[in-house]
């Protein structure tokens, strides 16, 4: 069973920036496509941002692109997510998953965005 660990979320200003991270457990992080999630305070569950296993293809949804970006160490076995120009509705918390996701998630980074 694969193991996430996210890490590095806290509680910043609007226009703020964070950069997530998420260690993943076992020996085939490299064969799999991965992707941020985040949960917000009414518990809907939205796709942030998905990576290929080579890191080459990348998507964004619509309410962070251009201000968020996925990146990932293969030799690390580690996503990252560096968030910029913070918003309110950006609050929320934060999971790594594979792309399409398995049931077992990490116990997620909290992400809180206000003045």
């Amino acid at each position: 069973q694969v193991r996430l660990v996210e890490s590095g979320g806290g509680l910043v200003q609007p226009g703020e920036s964070l950069r997530l991270s998420c260690a993943v457990s076992g020996d085939d992080f490299s064969e799999k496509n991965m992707a941020w999630y985040r949960r917000d305070s009414g518990q809907r569950r939205e796709l942030v941002a998905t990576i290929s296993t080579t890191g080459r293809l990348k998507n964004y949804a619509d309410s962070v692109k251009g201000r968020i970006a996925i990146s990932r160490d293969n030799a690390k076995n580690t996503v990252y997510l560096q968030m910029d120009s913070l918003k309110s509705e950006d609050t929320a918390v934060y999971y790594c998953n594979y792309l399409p996701h398995v049931d077992s998630w990490g116990q997620g980074t909290q992400v809180t965005v206000s003045s």
